[in-house]
């Protein structure tokens, strides 16, 4: 399994004048993907913004409910201002899980097997599309894709070691393929 990288983060307005700036979490773990000495990947595609490569995470703090970092390689306003609109990311190590035995990584379930929960085969998992009101699992089946909301009463199983994921098949969610 090779590493991937993935987006936790994108800088926004500046706060105050010392270089703080909010960011727009991308991620459920926002306190340990900025944990202090955190280095993040950085991607400013601002015409004239290019930025440091990297971003070092000096300290973080919520306030109002907005997340505010400050970074080593922003020391004020002005660079706050240039960095606005960055996208942060980290390269995640394959072996690495959510610290919830409840979560997982997009990596880590894309092309296990889909099964329902009498064990026939439906497909195989192609992506995870990630909605304002839940998750939703794109598996891919014989025919054409199918949609499946990714919560407890519908995806009672996910076996990662096993390479499996076990689907409740109520009608009208995947009935239909058998015909």
């Amino acid at each position: 399994m090779t590493s991937e990288t993935i987006v936790v983060g994108r800088i926004g307005r500046p706060h105050g004048i010392k270089g703080e700036v909010s960011v727009e979490p991308r991620t459920d773990e926002p306190d340990r993907r900025f944990a202090d000495g955190a280095v993040l990947k950085s991607e400013n595609k601002r015409p004239g913004a290019p930025g440091p490569a990297h971003l070092t995470v000096l300290g973080t703090r919520w306030h109002s409910g907005r997340l505010l970092v400050r970074f080593q390689e922003i020391p004020d306003r002005n660079a706050a201002e240039v960095a606005r609109g960055t996208v942060l990311s980290i390269v995640l190590d394959p072996d690495e899980r959510p610290e919830d035995p409840e979560e997982f990584y997009d990596h880590q379930l894309v092309g296990l097997a889909v099964l329902t929960t009498d064990g026939r085969a439906v497909g195989t998992l192609k992506e995870i599309v990630h909605g304002s009101a839940q998750d939703l699992l794109v598996v891919g089946t014989d025919g054409a894709d199918v949609l499946v909301p990714f919560v407890s009463e519908l995806v009672p199983v996910v076996d990662v070691p096993g390479g499996r994921i076990l689907v409740e098949d109520l009608p009208g969610l995947l009935t239909d393929l058998a015909d």
